[in-house]
């Protein structure tokens, strides 16, 4: 029953995860689809929102590699590899955090960028999401 039960919790931080995910692509296609003509349709909205949902699903909550014991570390703590999966997960979900606050100040301040700033707030949810989907894949993938 526990064991059910840490299950059912785990798979529900998930979900909402996600949703927080496919928010955040809302609120980004929202901004870009209304400052750039070509990205303004439904479709694009449900791929930036699909994109946040996987990307968030996926890249956060990863399992990390194993720390290493007391006596395989250095005394500063720089000894062994890089968790490359756990680095892409945390500069992925900073920019797509960083990029979906970025939107919604945008659209709450009725603001109007310049081009170059919505392309660059597209860039960086893109990459962002790109990053959590390929870190998230990886952790997965060593188990």
């Amino acid at each position: 029953m526990r064991f059910r039960v840490r299950r059912f919790a785990h798979v529900l931080e998930r979900v909402g995860l996600a949703m927080a995910g496919a928010a955040s692509g809302l609120f980004v296609g929202v901004h870009v689809g209304s400052s750039v003509a070509a990205l303004t349709s439904q479709a694009f909205l449900l791929l930036m929102m699909i994109s946040g949902a996987v990307g968030f699903y996926l890249g956060i909550d990863t399992p990390p590699l194993p720390f290493h014991s007391p006596d395989e570390a250095s005394k500063d703590g720089s000894a062994g590899p890089i968790d490359s999966a756990e680095f892409l997960t945390a500069v992925g979900t900073f920019l797509a955090a960083l990029t979906a606050f970025a939107s919604v100040g945008v659209i709450v301040l009725r603001a109007e960028p310049h081009i170059v700033w919505t392309a660059m707030i597209m860039l960086g949810w893109v990459v962002g999401v790109a990053m959590q989907i390929v870190a998230g894949t990886m952790a997965r993938l060593r188990k």
